[in-house]
Parts: C-alpha cells; structure tokens; sequence
C-alpha cells in the first residue's frame, strides 16, 4: 500500500499539467477503429508524406474521455480536425524509425528511404482533416501533411481478417475504453511450435506484472495474443548471413546496429494485431540471441530465449508505452546526435540541464542531493569500456565464424562466452552502482541518451539505464503511471 499511495501521489503531481481538452467522442466519432496506412520517406535534409490505404476495423481500443494527447512527446503529431469546425477532436504523439533513420550515415549521405506507417483513430462521424506535425531542430511542431478523409468513401478498405491467425486471451479486465490493452504479436514461431506460442505468451504477460509499477495496475490492463505461423523458425540475422521466412519479417541489424531488432513491415504487423483491439504492440520474437528495440507509440521487440529476456522485455515496453529515452550512453548505435546539443529533449527521463533551477523532475529532487549530481563516472566508464572491448573482439569472432564455415559446436562455444562475458560485467556494474553515495536518490547524473557529456538521466541506474533485474527509476515510474490512467479514465 504504500508503493501505490507514493506512486499516487507522483502521478497527480503531473496530472493538472497534462489534461488537455475536452472532446466529445459521441458526438465525433463511432465506437471503430480508422487505420490509415501512409509512406514516410526522404534522408536527413528531406521529408515526405503520401497517402496509403485507409482501413475500417474493429472497435475502438483506446480512452473515450482523453482524446487530446498533451503529453508533448514524439517527434510527431497525428492531428485529427473536424472538417467543418476545423476544431481539433483528437492527437496522439509519436516516434518511427524514418525518425531514427535520418541520424543515420546513410541519411546524411542524401540516401533516401521510404516506410509505411499506419496511424490508428477512432472512425469519424462526418469528415476530417487528417494531420502529422513534425518537431524542427529545436523541438518546436510543425504541419507536414494534411489529408482530407470522407468516412463514407468507397475506397476505404473494409475486408475480413485473415482467417489464418489464432487470437488468446489472455487478461480480461473490462472495456477498452478504460483499460490498457496489449496485443502480442508472436513472430518467428512455425505451426508446429504452437506450444512454445502458448508457452512464452503466458510467461510473458506473466513478467509484466513482476515489475512495478504495472503489478500495482495489473487490473488496469487487457491483454491479448495473435498467432500467425511463420514459414520458418527465428529472424532474418543479416550479420550471420541467416535469413528467414517469418510473418512479419523482423530482423537483426535494424539500421545497421547488430542488437537492433525491428520489422520494416508494418503492413503484415498492423493486419495480424488487427484481430483484437490494442493500444500498445508487443512483437514477441522467437529466437535465443539478444536484441530487441522500442519506439514510442509505435511497437516494441524482444527476444525470448536469452538470458536477458525480462530486462529485454521490459526495458523495449518503457520506450514504446511511455516514451521513455534510453538512458545509457556508452553501447554503439548507428545515429548521429540524436538529440540536438542545446534543446531539452522532449523524452521525460532525459534532460540537456539547461536550467538546473528548474530540473523537469525538480519535485522528486531531495534539498541535500546536488545537481549535477556526482556519480563516480570515470570509474564507471572504466569498467564499461573493458567490456565494450572484449565483446567487440568476440562478435568479431563470431560473425567471421558463421560465415568462414566452422563447426556449430564452436560456433555455440562463441555464443555460450559472450553470454558469460555479458552477464560478468553486468554483474561488475551492478556492485559499482549500488555502492554509489547517491544511489536511490534522484538528481541529474550526467550520462544519457547516447551521450556521455550534457544529458543526464534521473537516478544513477534504472532499468532504462543497465541490464538486470532492477526497477524503473521513480521518473519512469511516474511517467508509466500518467500514461497507464491516461489510458484508463
């Protein structure tokens, strides 16, 4: 009880800021669901949006009373205006990988590419003007895409479902409407591998309620699973030359970052989550390496047979469910300068400290903690990268291996020694941490975002910061909440 009364009281300290305006969805919208389909496409200095397909689904999954979404995260906007008021009935903020794409070398080479991206609404009654607002350099939104809709165009696709994929329930709590709902895509998983399906889908949703603060919240959730079975067993592993038929093509090596697992096709994902209603996506991938990766209101990956599987799982649904940053800063991506030096990012765990007078999480700050706030970095970043170094040498080994023809007992020796280097130095960084004299406290300690200088995350760690078996910090643990009862009201 007093989790919940301290996590209460947390939660309301931000909920006045963030109540946007009143809608009424009776009068807007009918209790269905618009997918509109769109392509995003263009490299670091371009930016294009065309229209797709647009969709009639099944009911509508999300809040009827919260509509207008204040939160002020995403680098973009879907807007939705009533075409004959022009008033606006409904916005949700966002991330997609064109986003992080455009960090990218490639981006800054002029190389251009394209994603389809769907974007989910409640059906309207009459006509709309569909938006997305993007964030400039400096975090401020701007329109670069309007679309008028007629919701009796003939054109909208109202198709049935694909008869082949299996739907569990697995949580039921109520209505929609008031409860957050999580679909499982499960990829990667053969017809005969239906009793590993079962098997990890009841493991999983079963993790998600070992952690706080959604075991506090479990009767605020739906969950769901969707089953469609994949030609062949596992991912697509570019680096390891091991290439798959899956049913919604996922893959290693997401913009050229050998952990980074995501699927391209958004398509076959958003058709196959389509059965049930859902406010989030889990993608539950059917595969022992580690990666994952989670992009905020978009969907979330893990992997689900290595030895990280619950931090994997719950550190991806802390980004795509709440928008959280990472907070590490010492692990290779492929972006450049993902967040701007000079601009506050819009991420709530994640600071530039521009002002230190007014810290975004100020409130959770004790009188006697400093900010910035020391944490031993030097010796941290040490020890962090003795092991970047040796597992950089062993995945050298282990790519040259795959591909050069060896025998798959050493190839499993390879993988059995990077699984123990792994959990060495976690296990090294974990006694540093705890022993830090500003542990458990919330300040500014700098380090975060991919970047060692000018970001600084809320606590020394987090579950958003370093692997293992440990909490959100009290920052994402407010910021889960808000979103959890956004999601519930």
């Amino acid at each position: 009880m007093k989790y919940i009364a301290r996590l209460a009281m947390l939660f309301l300290i931000g909920t006045n800021l963030l109540a946007g305006p009143s809608v009424n969805f009776e009068k807007y919208f009918n209790d269905k669901t618009m997918r509109v389909d769109f392509y995003h496409m263009g490299n670091s200095t371009e930016e294009h949006i065309s229209l797709d397909k647009i969709y009639e689904q099944g009911a509508w999954a999300g809040s009827i009373t919260h509509l207008i979404d204040d939160y002020g995260q995403g680098k973009y906007y879907v807007k939705v205006y009533d075409a004959a008021s022009n008033n606006r009935i409904y916005s949700k903020g966002f991330d997609d990988i064109f986003d992080e794409y455009v960090t990218t070398n490639e981006a800054l080479a002029g190389q251009m590419r394209t994603y389809q991206e769907s974007a989910l609404i409640p059906y309207p009654k009459d006509s709309i003007r569909f938006a997305i607002d993007a964030r400039d350099k400096y975090n401020k939104l701007h329109e670069i895409f309007s679309h008028k809709i007629y919701p009796e165009d003939v054109n909208i696709i109202k198709e049935p479902l694909d008869k082949n994929v299996q739907v569990y329930n697995l949580l039921q709590n109520g209505d929609p409407h008031t409860h957050v709902d999580i679909v499982f895509v499960a990829e990667g998983y053969t017809v005969d591998q239906r009793k590993k399906v079962k098997s990890d889908l009841k493991k999983f949703s079963g993790i998600l309620f070992t952690q706080e603060p959604y075991k506090s919240y479990k009767d605020h959730f739906n969950i769901y699973g969707v089953f469609k079975p994949s030609e062949e067993s596992g991912v697509d592993e570019p680096t390891r030359n091991s290439f798959k038929n899956t049913a919604v093509n996922a893959s290693f090596n997401s913009l050229g970052s050998p952990r980074y697992l995501l699927t391209e096709d958004n398509q076959s994902l958003r058709d196959i989550a389509g059965h049930v209603p859902y406010d989030a996506i889990f993608v539950m991938v059917n595969h022992p390496r580690y990666g994952g990766g989670g992009i905020y209101n978009l969907y979330c990956t893990f992997t689900t047979d290595n030895q990280w599987h619950k931090y994997l799982f719950l550190h991806e649904f802390g980004h795509s469910f709440a928008g959280l940053g990472d907070e590490y800063y010492s692990s290779s991506t492929s972006y450049n300068d993902f967040y701007p030096k000079g601009v506050e990012p819009t991420e709530p765990n994640i600071t530039a400290l521009l002002n230190p007078d007014s810290l975004k999480w100020g409130d959770l700050v004790e009188s006697d903690t400093p900010v910035p706030t020391p944490w031993g970095k030097a010796q941290y970043d040490s020890i962090d990268e003795e092991y970047l170094h040796l597992r950089a040498d062993l995945y050298e080994k282990l790519n040259k291996a795959t591909h050069s023809g060896v025998s798959q007992d050493s190839i499993d020796a390879l993988k059995l020694m990077t699984e123990k280097l792994s959990k060495k130095y976690a296990d090294k960084s974990d006694s540093f941490l705890v022993s830090t004299k500003y542990a458990g406290k919330v300040g500014a300690f700098e380090g975060a975002g991919y970047s060692s200088k000018g970001l600084y995350r809320p606590q020394v760690d987090c579950i958003m910061f370093s692997k293992g078996a440990k909490p959100y910090c009290k920052v994402c643990e407010q910021a889960i909440i808000r979103v959890i009862e956004n999601y519930s009201e």
